[in-house]
């Protein structure tokens, strides 16, 4: 890809049961195992959690994009994020997400849902899973469509 800004590094050993993941920097240690809800020991984190994490850590710098741009105060925002993996019916499994965002310095409804709107439509996140999982989306509790 040309004029790339950053590409993160990150190496991984024992997959999701017992697995170490290390990002190239040494800024990110983690132990990887399967969740008990899945009959796993517990103890570590997961894939789902660490793409809850990156989706809600991107999508707040998004909107602090598309807010400087439309020149509004999305300070204070914050985003409680959901990854779901469930099985496909086929043998393999599908991920979805939720994002609910609070963006306590807007106070009208549909002013909130259009900035989570226009994050969503510049999100690198957003835009590497739209079309290939189901992302839902609130903003200060308003579904955003």
């Amino acid at each position: 890809m040309a004029n790339t800004l950053y590409t993160a590094k990150a190496h991984v050993t024992g997959g999701r049961s017992e697995g170490h993941g290390l990002s190239s920097d040494g800024a990110l240690e983690v132990d990887l195992c399967i969740p008990t809800e899945m009959g796993g020991p517990g103890g570590g984190t997961n894939p789902e959690q660490l793409f809850a994490v990156g989706y809600a850590a991107c999508f707040e710098g998004a909107l602090g994009v598309v807010a400087r741009r439309a020149k509004v105060d999305a300070a204070g925002a914050a985003i409680d994020s959901e990854v779901s993996l469930s099985p496909d019916g086929h043998g393999g499994f599908l991920l979805s997400v939720r994002l609910d965002v609070a963006l306590p310095e807007i106070a009208d409804s549909a002013s909130a849902v259009e900035l989570v709107r226009a994050a969503h439509a510049v999100c690198p996140y957003s835009n590497a899973t739209r079309g290939n999982i189901d992302v839902t989306l609130s903003a200060n509790g308003a579904p955003v469509a």
